[in-house]
């Protein structure tokens, strides 16, 4: 009896935490209600017209209840929940909530000549501050940096960058006359369509810390490079919101103890998301496809994602697919993030890219079908994971396959700051754990090292052609002692000091397809057919092996093997689920 009391009493409790507190109000958003009004009460009856309304009434503990509709509005929330007290924005059962960046355009002036082209006032002007207003600001981007953006019935025209060169499916803004010139794909007379054109940069913000939103989809914002249509910050909760089809980024997550629940980023000018400072963000159940729909450079900022100076960010159970750069790209001074049970697959370069960053620890995820874009210049960058200057990290449990390369080390001369310390420092790859992962099948290279430094780090003493001495006074460097140059540099290292541990990986390639590639191509390398040249001469792999791998269907993602194959035996493949997959014994 005693124990059922328990029981209840602990349900009241937990029911008590989940109801509002008793000062708590509701506060009704609905344009299309025909007593809607800013200066409303906020009920169901008398519902406020504008968003940005109830984020200005908002109190700790409120919610605000979203009705269908399109905001054409830029929302700001400055005041902060609590975490018993959260702020919630959230939409109606049912409801599609539209928050965009885009007003309609009318007043058309139809240009002469016998094309439909149509002009109207254009008195916006987005970056300002660059001499090609675009960023970056530089030749490659001088259109695609650029912030404008025109949906006709929500079809995407192209941007020009003369009125010469308007035609069918495209528009041209003329900044000194001041006018928009468009053209639709089907040559239609535009003052009998739907049109619209991006002109708020930033679409929401979350200011305040606690904040709350759920169901909304935030989409056609004119933000630049950089910059999320939608920022939040510390302890936001974000669920079951798109976005989608942004100039640049879809958002941005600054702050800490961010979670983002079972919401998609697609199909952004450049980024899916981006994540600056965003210490133990939760990044789970979530989609991110098809972004950098501009085109912008992949090796400067471009893709599913870019996380920088995050600590212990997690992102897990969540799609990264078809991005048109890395799927999730860890740049500049990041510790300790984890990717988990990810599916991460089709994206132009790398599947994870880590550089310059510490302590990555993958696994359990599923990475196929990255790098095979041949992005010029992206050498080392087209692998299903690549370690780019990033020590520390454990790799385990992982399937890749199918990618350029399957797991690779990139090297050069680089440095970062750190989280809070914005001095420059040497970084390098060392104290690396790639352990119990099945690679097969990947074009190029099942494992390679991109070591593109002369000190001939990546090879064992023995093997070294010139041997790097100095007298300087020795460092603590990863609990080995090293000597540095003067720029802070290591000197005198070799592959038995980068302390890089490879065991119970299996591998399986064809005849074209290389097991280890060691070196760079313009420098000394070498390719090592089998793994016991490996073990011979580099000392790595001692307890790896190599076998076929029967997917039981490789083109639907059931990527399950034989239940006596040596990748299941070894433990050399990813546990629980992975989105997208069907992982498991066959």
């Amino acid at each position: 009896m005693a124990g059922t009391r328990l029981v209840a009493r602990a349900c009241c409790f937990a029911l008590a935490l989940a109801l509002p507190p008793a000062d708590a109000a509701t506060l009704y958003v609905n344009p299309r209600h025909p007593a809607a009004s800013d200066q409303a009460a906020a009920t169901a009856e008398t519902p406020l017209r504008s968003l940005s309304e109830a984020a200005r009434r908002v109190q700790p503990g409120d919610t605000v209840r979203i009705a269908e509709g399109v905001y054409r509005e830029s929302v700001v929330v400055e005041r902060s929940g609590t975490p018993e007290q959260p702020i919630r924005f959230e939409s109606e059962p049912g409801a599609r909530v539209i928050i965009t960046g885009a007003d309609l355009l009318g007043d058309w002036t139809r240009e002469p000549g016998p094309e439909a082209v149509f002009s109207t006032l254009w008195d916006h002007v987005f970056m300002g501050w660059t001499k090609r207003h675009a960023h970056p600001d530089d030749d490659y981007h001088e259109l695609i940096g650029r912030a404008e953006q025109v949906f006709v019935a929500d079809y995407a025209l192209r941007q020009v960058l003369r009125r010469d060169l308007v035609t069918r499916g495209t528009f041209f803004v003329d900044e000194a006359a001041k006018r928009l010139h468009v053209q639709s794909a089907d040559n239609a007379d535009l003052t009998k369509q739907r049109v619209e054109a991006s002109v708020r940069p930033v679409v929401w913000q979350s200011r305040g810390a606690y904040v709350q939103v759920r169901g909304l989809c935030f989409r056609y914002a004119a933000n630049h490079a950089q910059e999320g249509a939608a920022q939040f910050h510390a302890h936001s909760l974000v669920e079951d919101c798109a976005f989608e089809r942004t100039n640049a980024s879809g958002a941005v997550f600054l702050g800490e103890g961010i979670v983002v629940r079972r919401c998609s980023f697609t199909d952004n000018g450049q980024l899916g998301f981006g994540a600056n400072g965003a210490h133990n963000l939760l990044f789970t159940g979530c989609l991110v496809a098809r972004n950098n729909a501009k085109g912008f450079s992949r090796g400067w900022e471009a893709g599913g994602d870019k996380l920088v100076l995050c600590r212990r960010a997690v992102l897990e159970s969540s799609q990264f697919v078809a991005n048109r750069g890395c799927g999730v790209w860890f740049d500049i001074g990041n510790e300790e993030c984890e990717v988990r049970r990810c599916l991460i697959a089709d994206n132009d370069d790398a599947g994870i890219f880590c550089e310059i960053s510490y302590a990555l620890r993958a696994r359990d995820n599923v990475i196929v079908g990255n790098g095979l874009a041949d992005t010029p210049g992206a050498w080392g960058a087209a692998a299903g994971i690549c370690l780019s200057s990033s020590p520390g990290a454990i790799i385990e449990r992982n399937l890749l396959a199918g990618n350029k390369e399957g797991l690779n080390y990139r090297e050069q001369m680089r440095t970062t700051p750190l989280i809070g310390d914005g001095a420059e420092r040497p970084v390098w790859n060392h104290d690396q754990r790639i352990e119990g992962n099945l690679l097969a099948y990947n074009r190029d290279a099942q494992l390679r090292g991109w070591f593109d430094v002369g000190d001939e780090r990546h090879w064992p003493a023995a093997l070294q052609e010139k041997r790097v001495e100095t007298g300087q006074a020795a460092a603590n460097i990863a609990g080995d002692y090293l000597a540095r140059d003067a720029k802070g540099q290591p000197v005198g290292l070799s592959l038995a000091r980068l302390k890089l541990s490879h065991e119970r990986n299996v591998f399986a390639h064809r005849p074209t397809q290389a097991l280890f590639v060691w070196g760079v191509a313009w420098k000394r390398n070498q390719t090592y057919v089998d793994l016991a040249e490996v073990r011979r001469e580099l000392g790595l792999e001692q307890d790896s092996v190599t076998a076929e791998a029967p997917f039981a269907d490789w083109l639907t993602r059931d990527l399950r093997l034989p239940a006596d194959h040596p990748a299941l035996r070894l433990g050399s493949y990813p546990r629980g689920e992975v989105p997208g997959t069907r992982l498991g014994a066959k």
